[in-house]
């Protein structure tokens, strides 16, 4: 059962991006209710074609959307996004700057043509000396120091997800809903912009403030300093990883009490956070080997039950099996245009304790909504088959 909630119903998104950050910010809109059509080339999307760790893009980030093929090199193309925009209340794209001012799109043009319309542009940077430079994930994750602080030193290393593309995503959702809101006091449609890179700077931004506060910098997160007595590593007594924390002194004594440490539960020395994190060379190794001599199962029944901080550490594909994901509302599933199926997590909140989620998540095929939308808009056959790069309508 979902909530049957849709704050964007009846708002058209007209959407033109690709990879995962204009992607995920569409779909964002869509699972609050937006009409999203996706507009593709003729050929498709080719974010749709990508293999190996790019082969989740396309089905994770345009569930639920209208596909149309549009060829935006002929004037008939241009004309019949024209009549999209119309209609529509929300443009998002992702092209770059160049690209889409050549196009006859840029956003400080459509804001004069359509004066409601909110143009939500995801770019490599806002405006500055970069706002021209190509950027990605990998790349921005590098320039802001993310790299750097996920590596150990010397070894800068990427985080483990496209989760700086999707957070700018979500980003742009959000000022799309500030937008709407402004509109709705000035009548007026807005021009936004945002960044990847300032999203990822945003993301390091505990580490910047640090160093300016105390003029020092940050470890890597392999070699931090720690801020808690246990915030680690273990394994069990099968030889299974497990993550446990105990970072207040009232944890401290539940995890000595569980593991049977007396030794450093009553150790003078150990009475404080502060005592017990300057001591972590002496009393981890201890902890390893306690654990070392109990089992997974018993130790995550214990620690569930005492309030300890504990995770397995799993792999993602392991979490098809995971209860709480595989719970009612944890996992949805979507169509491919091959039939084929997938599961797949939605938006991370509940409303009235039920997820979130509007209409079908299915994923169309290149174009399949091409005439049906096109047609509403009030094109004839003629004038859709030129819009999409064919002789004939047939």
């Amino acid at each position: 059962m979902t909530t049957d909630i849709r704050p964007l119903a009846g708002l058209r998104v007209v959407e033109m991006t690709h990879m995962i950050m204009g992607p995920s910010c569409g779909m964002f809109l869509g699972m609050l209710g937006a009409e999203i059509i996706k507009v593709e080339p003729p050929e498709g999307d080719k974010t749709r074609a990508l293999t190996g760790m790019g082969r989740g893009f396309y089905p994770t980030f345009n569930r639920g959307k209208k596909s149309i093929t549009l060829d935006l090199k002929s004037d008939a193309g241009k004309e019949a996004l024209h009549r999209l925009l119309e209609g529509a209340d929300i443009f998002v794209e992702n092209f770059r700057d160049q690209s889409l001012a050549k196009m006859g799109f840029a956003p400080e043009v459509l804001k004069a043509r359509y004066p409601r319309l909110i143009v939500s542009s995801l770019k490599g940077f806002l405006k500055g000396p970069y706002e021209n430079r190509t950027a990605m994930d990998e790349v921005v994750q590098m320039m802001t120091g993310m790299a750097y602080m996920t590596g150990p030193t010397g070894r800068p290393l990427r985080i483990g997800s496209s989760a700086n593309d999707i957070m700018g995503g979500l980003f742009g959702a959000f000022a799309v809903l500030a937008a709407l809101l402004q509109r709705e006091k000035d009548g007026q449609g807005h021009v936004l912009r945002t960044g990847l890179f300032e999203n990822c700077l945003l993301l390091v931004a505990q580490h910047m403030v640090q160093f300016d506060i105390e003029g020092r910098e940050a470890p890597p997160m392999p070699e931090r300093e720690f801020s808690w007595p246990v915030y680690d590593i273990f394994e069990t007594s099968e030889g299974r990883q497990m993550f446990i924390g105990a970072v207040t002194e009232g944890q401290w004594v539940t995890l000595c009490n569980i593991l049977g440490l007396d030794v450093l539960r009553d150790d003078p020395a150990l009475q404080t956070r502060m005592d017990q994190i300057e001591a972590r060379d002496r009393t981890i190794p201890v902890v390893a080997k306690a654990v070392s001599g109990r089992s997974f199962s018993d130790l995550i029944e214990v620690f569930e039950d005492a309030g300890i901080p504990f995770s397995p550490i799993h792999r993602p594909a392991e979490m098809y099996d995971d209860p709480h994901v595989t719970r009612p509302g944890g996992l949805f599933t979507s169509t491919l245009p091959e039939g084929d199926t997938y599961r797949a997590p939605v938006m991370p909140f509940e409303i009235d304790d039920q997820p979130v989620v509007a209409g079908p998540l299915d994923i169309a095929a290149i174009g399949a909504d091409t005439h049906a939308v096109l047609s509403a808009a009030g094109l004839n056959e003629a004038e859709i088959a030129a819009a999409c790069g064919l002789e004939s309508a047939a």
